[in-house]
């Protein structure tokens, strides 16, 4: 068999699992060798060990930058780089593909109810559904130009996933987190909703055309609303906006 040696930086290494990966042994605490057969390449080699390639920014070879497609040969070094988030790889080093829209879109897995919640909440264009299979969710993605959040290995080692990120917490509230973080998400919201429910966009109505759907206090107390036609359903700037706006605030703090 030959051998090569590889480099896990960041949380790349929470994804390996030693007792489960074949051919693979851990040296010095941080370099792992890995044995294999016939040709085979780094993006092949790489998931092998359990890293799915959206979640690898940058490879390099004895230290110079190589691409997913390169073929590995015996005793090559590998050091392999998640996204950072407050650094930036030239474009002839990433192996991310840029994302070609001006604010992000998500599509969930079936795991990830709540987190789809919160993203509607914050605005945020993200389809849910808790009967997705995994190839309808890579294929909505890569035609709706759409960022994958997934807790399954499987669906992001797909070959046609471009743009897609792990989720690691059980607590949708954490998982908000990870995705605020890794996308920078702050910066977009302008204080508007889409609808929890089904996701589209609230309009804004008047008060007058559905004060008899409103509770007394609700009359009483606010002006402002917005309205979902796809699920009928009425929001206004209540309580569950103050709570956004004082989980946004803590967003931006962590």
């Amino acid at each position: 068999m030959k051998t090569i040696k590889l480099r896990f930086y960041s949380y790349l290494n929470k994804f390996i699992n030693l007792d489960r990966t074949k051919n693979l042994e851990l040296i010095n605490g941080r370099y792992y060798l890995h044995h294999y057969r016939g040709r085979q390449t780094i993006k092949d080699r790489v998931e092998s060990i359990g890293v799915p390639h959206p979640e690898v920014a940058l490879i390099l070879k004895n230290g110079e930058p190589v691409d997913f497609s390169y073929l590995v040969q015996p005793g090559d070094l590998f050091s392999i780089y998640p996204p950072l988030y407050n650094f930036k790889l030239s474009a002839e080093k990433t192996l991310l593909p840029e994302y070609p829209l001006d604010k992000p879109k998500f599509i969930l897995d079936v795991h990830l109810g709540r987190l789809a919640r919160y993203l509607r909440r914050f605005g945020f264009d993200t389809a849910y559904r808790n009967d997705y299979l995994d190839p309808e969710i890579a294929d909505i993605a890569e035609k709706e130009e759409r960022i994958i959040l997934s807790r399954d290995l499987g669906l992001l080692m797909r070959k046609k996933v471009k743009w897609a990120s792990f989720i690691w917490n059980d607590d949708p509230k954490e998982q908000l987190k990870e995705v605020f973080n890794r996308y920078s998400l702050s910066q977009y919201y302008q204080g508007e909703s889409r609808c929890v429910n089904c996701n589209s966009k609230l309009e804004k109505i008047d008060k007058e055309e559905i004060i008899e759907r409103l509770e007394p206090k609700t009359k009483k107390y606010f002006n402002d609303f917005r309205y979902c036609k796809t699920c009928d359903k009425i929001y206004w700037r209540g309580s569950h906006f103050k709570k956004t706006e004082k989980l946004l605030n803590r967003l931006k703090e962590s």
